[in-house]
């Protein structure tokens, strides 16, 4: 699946730009920003899980040691793979057990991942809000990246609140609270803010990496 048409995509930008300064000023920096997309599988929820609060670079570890036990990451590898050999991949307890949990609900039927990709952006949520081992977080990136859904916005994620803090030239982050409700006002393209957000942070961080 494709994210938005590239016109989409830049009418969207545009409109950001002009409803908050910090959108404005990572727009004027990065340009339209490339849309991260992602197959709509298990095993884009699986790396989802693996990735959740730890480093870019453990968790990539991580991840290639998880598909080297598996092969290709299916809900039926999971189910039959032996716990503690995911254990010893790196994935921590309460992250084999949500594999296993989505897995589950994928082989049972309860969570069909084609109609969650067909359905209205708050039914999709709700379907992936209602398997154990979901989150809002995971969620809402599935959908930004598996299903191109403008509006998708990973509620609380740390790099995006950092990076509007460091546009708005703010000493403190807003709180995840605080954010959601800033983030109303870019409706009904926050999924595009975040494109936006991690664009600029991307280079960002490249710049004073070369410094």
């Amino acid at each position: 699946m494709t994210g938005p048409s590239q016109a989409r995509l830049t009418a969207a930008c545009e409109r950001l730009s002009r409803a908050d300064p910090a959108l404005a000023r990572a727009y004027a920096e990065t340009g339209r920003p490339v849309w991260r997309d992602a197959a709509p599988t298990y095993a884009t929820l699986a790396r989802m899980i693996s990735h959740q609060q730890i480093s870019l670079s453990a968790a990539a570890a991580i991840w290639a040691r998880t598909e080297s036990l598996l092969g290709d990451v299916t809900p039926e590898a999971v189910l039959t793979a032996d716990p503690e050999a995911l254990r010893a991949c790196g994935q921590s307890r309460p992250k084999v057990g949500h594999l296993n949990s989505i897995a589950e609900s994928l082989v049972t039927g309860q969570l069909d991942l084609a109609r969650v990709c067909a359905a209205p952006l708050d039914e999709a949520r709700r379907e992936l809000l209602a398997v154990k081992g979901i989150g809002p977080w995971t969620a809402e990136l599935f959908l930004l990246y598996a299903t191109g859904a403008m509006d998708a916005f990973p509620v609380g994620d740390v790099g995006l609140m950092e990076a509007h803090k460091l546009l708005s030239a703010h000493e403190t982050r807003m709180d995840i609270k605080a954010f959601t409700a800033h983030a109303e006002a870019w409706r009904p393209h926050r999924g595009v803010a975040a494109h936006l957000l991690w664009a600029w942070l991307h280079v960002h961080r490249a710049e004073r990496a070369q410094s």
